[in-house]
């Protein structure tokens, strides 16, 4: 008879213990939230608290004789009507439509680039498409000014006054975004198109596809996420803009974020800080109402890109 197997019994470090398992996921806790409290700080610091004033501000009204703070919904109110809603409206208006020529024109300059072949092409367009992403405000109003205004290099030039072009419309406004808009916009679709496996691409082929089916069904797809984030990024970014409108086109464009300025200094009417602040307040919701678009179908579609 075969002598039988007895196998040994486990050691006290081979037992599982629930309750130290426990303590461990509670320690691990406690270090990543404390490592994260420079950020929730910073967040708090720079984020909470003017926004707290906004909302304090923009739902608060204090009598200049009794010194006496009160709660009202006026200045919401006033900030949605008359050349308040106007200017939100307008300002919501150019920065959609400068936000979805900004994705068309980055995405295109963003695939020429990764699928090329030149060597080094990408390293110069990357490093070109970070300086002039960050170039803006007076500087670029500036440029834009000597080169497009009544009396730029181009416009003399080619007599576009004579056609009817000027700077100072909303549609020049837009050539100005576009100027920034679109660099930003290649910095944050290139990754998004290298996620876009040659797999795919070769099976799409395999099965007779064209290049149009491969985009339309696979390749859009999987980037509607990556291309509705850059929606929202240049969206917000042309939506705050205020340096470089300020400076080119003044009064003679309704934006919300001038009314703001105006209505901070007093140069309409005096005592319309509250409505600077419920304006900055609209503002936020629909940077928010934005946001809300976005993150389910990012959340939806990111593993494609894993």
């Amino acid at each position: 008879m075969a002598d039988a197997v007895v196998a040994p019994l486990p050691g006290p470090e081979a037992v599982t213990v629930p309750g130290r398992a426990r303590a461990r996921t509670r320690s691990g806790g406690r270090a990543a939230l404390l490592a994260s409290a420079p950020l929730l700080l910073f967040a708090a610091v720079f984020f909470g608290l003017p926004l707290l004033a906004v909302l304090v501000g923009a739902f608060s009204v204090t009598d200049r004789k009794t010194d006496t703070t009160s709660f009202t919904t006026a200045h919401l109110a006033h900030s949605l009507q008359g050349p308040y809603w106007t200017a939100m409206v307008s300002s919501i208006r150019l920065s959609a439509i400068t936000a979805f020529l900004g994705i068309v024109l980055g995405t295109l300059l963003a695939q020429a680039v990764v699928a090329s072949r030149v060597r080094g092409l990408r390293t110069v367009v990357t490093t070109a498409s970070g300086v002039l992403a960050n170039f803006g405000g007076v500087p670029l109003a500036f440029a834009f000014i000597a080169t497009l205004g009544i009396s730029g290099v181009v416009t003399q030039l080619f007599r576009l006054d004579s056609l009817g072009w000027s700077l100072y419309t909303e549609t020049g406004l837009a050539v100005v975004y576009l100027y920034f808009l679109v660099p930003l916009m290649v910095l944050v679709i290139a990754p998004a198109l290298d996620g876009l496996r040659p797999q795919w691409r070769e099976a799409a082929a395999n099965c007779g596809a064209s290049p149009w089916r491969f985009w339309r069904h696979v390749g859009l797809p999987v980037l509607a996420p990556s291309l509705l984030g850059g929606f929202v990024l240049l969206f917000g970014t042309a939506f705050a803009a205020y340096a470089t409108a300020a400076a080119m086109v003044g009064a003679a464009l309704p934006l919300v974020t001038l009314q703001i300025a105006d209505a901070l200094s007093g140069n309409v009417l005096v005592g319309q800080e509250g409505v600077a602040l419920a304006l900055a307040l609209d503002m936020v919701i629909v940077a928010l109402l934005v946001m809300a678009v976005y993150l389910p179908l990012q959340r939806r579609s990111a593993r494609w890109l894993r």
